[in-house]
């Protein structure tokens, strides 16, 4: 039920939660900060609901990067996106902050998901949290919070969970994805001229030609981290595929980076560390590294890196970078077979959650 803002544009991750969270620039921060308060346009609402329950292997990233391809890189451009249904519910709250943390992606100003007994039992307990009396207290409050039923939303797409695979990005945008079982798309896919323009520009800078099965495409990087992916269920769905496997020998560099504190302890207390060490995998530090190219790890110019990050932008992990946005076990695959693989078939799908 907060409002929160920051300037990252992906603070929308807090939506998971059931925040009304948000990216701002410099001078609203600075405004922020002096009053608390923040002059908006008011936005249009939208429900993404995702029907049906997502197939074995399937995970949180690869639902929200479907819901790009979907909407593509401005469908919601003027709205804040509440997701919605089966799927969505089914959902731990890690799930759910991945997906909301993408909205960003497909244009929305936020992403919601309406606070449940998951979320409560999510932050019972954690630093910060209400305690006693206060706690029982806010559950009652944040109950209150969910949608009414029956309302209306200015714009509803429905998504079928059951058309949803494990998915990969070919080009530049987060919302150039297909399934893994697919092929590089051609522009003359795309009935859009300024798409087909954007889908050459994209192919020449990734150095793919149309038609290759994503299977086929070799990796040089795997990173698995970043704000989108780099909790606790994340790091374990990678152990998952990378128990009693070696990184693939043309494999330049794989890591793997916590996204807090907590997260690197608690991982540590499982011996998911020792998982990724003995798979040649580097066990990092919990930041931001090899999300942007703004410290040394960095992917060199004309390699390709199978990442869990959010953004595949021209030299976004690097100056001639070549990003595929892909879940954790999808990393954890690439990792040790050296290319685009589907997890499917490298792992027992009823232990990737």
């Amino acid at each position: 039920g907060a409002t929160i803002v920051c300037g990252d544009s992906h603070t929308a991750c807090h939506g998971g939660l059931g925040a009304l969270a948000f990216g701002i620039g410099t001078s609203e921060v600075e405004h922020v900060l002096a009053t608390q308060t923040l002059l908006l346009s008011r936005s249009k609402t939208m429900e993404v609901r995702v029907e049906g329950q997502l197939g074995p292997g399937v995970s949180a990233k690869d639902l929200v990067l479907h819901i790009c391809g979907v909407l593509r890189a401005s469908g919601g451009t003027g709205y804040v996106i509440e997701y919605t249904g089966e799927a969505i519910r089914d959902l731990s709250v890690e799930g759910r902050l991945t997906v909301s943390n993408m909205a960003i992606e497909h244009g929305a100003r936020a992403g919601l998901i309406a606070p449940d007994d998951k979320t409560f039992a999510y932050v019972k307990g954690r630093p910060y949290a209400p305690k006693g009396d206060e706690w029982e207290a806010a559950v009652a409050w944040w109950k209150n919070l969910a949608t009414d039923p029956g309302a209306t939303y200015d714009k509803v797409v429905v998504i079928q969970a059951a058309d949803i695979a494990p998915t990969v990005t070919w080009g530049t945008s987060p919302e150039d994805t297909v399934p893994i079982t697919g092929t590089v798309p051609s522009p003359d896919d795309f009935a859009d001229p300024s798409k087909q323009e954007a889908a050459a520009k994209s192919l020449a800078y990734m150095g793919l030609t149309p038609g290759t099965p994503m299977q086929d495409v070799e990796v040089q990087n795997v990173f698995i981290g970043s704000c989108t992916n780099s909790r606790i269920e994340d790091l374990r769905a990678a152990a998952r595929v990378l128990k009693g496997r070696t990184k693939a020998p043309t494999v330049r560099w794989a890591i793997v980076v916590p996204g807090s504190g907590l997260v690197k302890r608690q991982a540590e207390a499982e011996g998911l560390d020792r998982i990724f060490i003995e798979a040649g995998l580097e066990w990092r530090e919990p930041g931001c590294s090899a999300c942007l190219g703004m410290n040394p790890d960095k992917v060199p110019a004309g390699e390709r890196c199978a990442s869990t990050s959010n953004r595949n932008f021209v030299g976004r992990q690097g100056p001639g970078s070549r990003t595929h946005l892909v879940s954790p076990a999808m990393a954890a695959a690439a990792a040790v077979t050296g290319r685009l693989t589907d997890v499917r078939d490298l792992a027992d799908v009823r232990e990737l959650g």
